[in-house]
């Protein structure tokens, strides 16, 4: 009988230790994806700051004669089959 409880007892303890480290793990997630989506988005302004003062210049027009050229943010539609030449 002596033997039940003390099994009991460190079934009881893992499942304690368990717990805790899956709460102290669950909580370093939660920190390391919010520095993910903060440095996501200060990679976004960062980018955005160094192409408003040095932006990329035009690309040949041999490189994509029927593609079309981007202009001032506007989005162009880029048809598939232009792709997969």
């Amino acid at each position: 009988m002596t033997l039940q409880w003390l099994l009991t007892g460190a079934a009881v303890l893992a499942a304690v230790a368990a717990l805790v480290k899956a709460r102290r793990l669950a909580k370093r997630l939660e920190r390391l994806t919010e520095s993910y989506w903060e440095l996501r988005y200060e990679h976004g302004q960062l980018r955005a700051r160094v192409n408003r003062v040095d932006p990329e210049p035009a690309a040949p027009a041999a490189a994509g004669a029927d593609m079309p050229q981007l202009t001032g943010g506007a989005t162009a539609f880029v048809p598939l089959s232009s792709l997969k030449r």
